[in-house]
């Protein structure tokens, strides 16, 4: 009898019809996330060849105020229409400038400047090209009848408009090198990359470690185990803003508590300024980073060693195997796994880190990490390009770092 053999999965009219089927419901996944992640990534390499400012992400405009000077009484002295106009801009030219504006009833036009003209209570005005910096009073001689008094009319009731053309340096096509020349300019990089990589590999190990200590720990039942655990997440869950501000005045050198512990048990004479002195400063920030994210390494580590098969440790015991054996060769090859997992995230979250430091030192002291420069560079100096040119090697960090963990260390684990 002839077995007739089916066509492998995917191959075929039907596996044709059902993958397109798949990526049509896949596409408006992959669509979302690539406005989510792709958009602002590329817009990030754009701004870092970009000589820009912070004042510069908004283009330049034209600006007007209108008020009415003089008297305005009826038959009275003449009084004055100011539009107090200028640039935006110190250094961007404003092409074409023209205001608008519609004079209310009872205001007349005594004379009026040779850029404007009147269509009825319509004023128009081409003022030209405004330089940068360029600040102007523009004034127009009216008079005031009574019924502009009685209707109690605002001068500028009627928004004034004024319109002009400026070339946007976020859309032009100038660009620049100066921002990536400025971040590796010096030695200032270098110590700066260095400081980053001391806190993401001791944050990242440290985490690691004592999550693998606190799993252990706690692998065993006994009374209160499940209180315990939950006290071991209290670092990862409490809000980031309470736990720093516990620690600056837990460790603060004129009132903080463990200034004043370490003097009464005479291990020092004076008090030590954990976070304002190197390199105290940079340990004290990594053993912050260490005991804030420890809990999510113990929870995973846990959750993988109470999957492993319990036969395996009795087989052990019987065979004599001491507790460090038995974690040796037992436990920590069934982790390996979870353990290369974690490195990776806990990496890119650590590098990537900035609240922490900022709210312990602000920078300060031999803290500065590449994040904090990121900040510095776009908002204390405001040079946005500058900035976004740190962000670039950040991500370039990261992107070397993942290639070599994917090409090396996870072919090892089996990931």
């Amino acid at each position: 009898m002839t077995q007739l053999s089916t066509p492998p999965t995917g191959t075929g009219p039907l596996g044709r019809r059902e993958a397109r089927l798949a990526w049509g419901l896949l596409f408006p996944t992959l669509f979302i996330v690539s406005l989510v992640v792709v958009l602002p990534l590329l817009s990030i390499f754009w701004i870092s060849f970009k000589p820009v400012g912070l004042a510069d992400l908004r283009a330049p405009t034209p600006v007007v105020r209108e008020d009415l000077r003089g008297r305005p009484a009826a038959g009275g002295d003449p009084a004055e229409i100011r539009y107090r106009i200028r640039n935006s801009s110190q250094d961007k030219l404003i092409t074409g400038v023209v205001l608008t504006d519609t004079l209310p009833e009872g205001l007349t036009i005594q004379t009026l400047d040779p850029r404007c003209r009147m269509d009825g209570a319509a004023l128009r005005c081409d003022l030209g090209d405004f330089e940068g910096g360029h600040r102007e009073d523009f004034r127009i001689p009216v008079t005031v009848s009574q019924a502009f008094l009685d209707a109690e009319t605002a001068v500028d009731a009627t928004p004034v408009q004024i319109t002009g053309s400026a070339e946007n340096i976020m859309t032009n096509a100038e660009f620049t090198l100066e921002n990536f020349a400025r971040v590796f300019d010096g030695d200032e990089f270098w110590g700066v990359l260095g400081v980053t990589l001391f806190y993401t590999i001791f944050g990242t190990v440290g985490a690691l470690l004592f999550g693998l200590f606190a799993a252990m720990l706690l692998n065993k039942s006994f009374r209160g185990q499940g209180i315990l655990r939950g006290l071991f997440l209290f670092p990862y869950v409490a809000p980031v803003i309470a736990v720093a501000f516990t620690w600056v005045n837990l460790f603060d050198p004129f009132s903080g508590s463990a200034n004043a512990l370490l003097i009464q048990m005479g291990v020092t004479q004076q008090s030590i300024n954990f976070f304002g002195q190197r390199p105290l400063a940079l340990i004290m920030v990594t053993v912050f980073e260490i005991w804030r994210y420890f809990p999510l390494s113990f929870l995973f580590i846990l959750a993988r060693m109470q999957s492993i098969d319990s036969s395996m440790y009795e087989a052990a015991d019987m065979d004599g195997a001491s507790p460090f054996q038995k974690f040796w060769y037992l436990s920590l090859p069934q982790l390996l796994g979870i353990l290369s997992v974690l490195f990776l995230l806990r990496f890119i979250w650590t590098f990537n880190k900035f609240d922490d430091i900022f709210l312990l030192t602000g920078g300060n002291a031999g803290t500065r990490t590449l994040t904090v420069n990121v900040y510095e560079q776009a908002f204390a100096i405001s040079n946005i390009g500058a900035g976004a040119a740190v962000a670039v090697v950040i991500f370039g960090c990261l992107l070397i770092f993942s290639f070599l963990f994917f090409r090396f260390i996870s072919r090892e684990e089996g990931l």
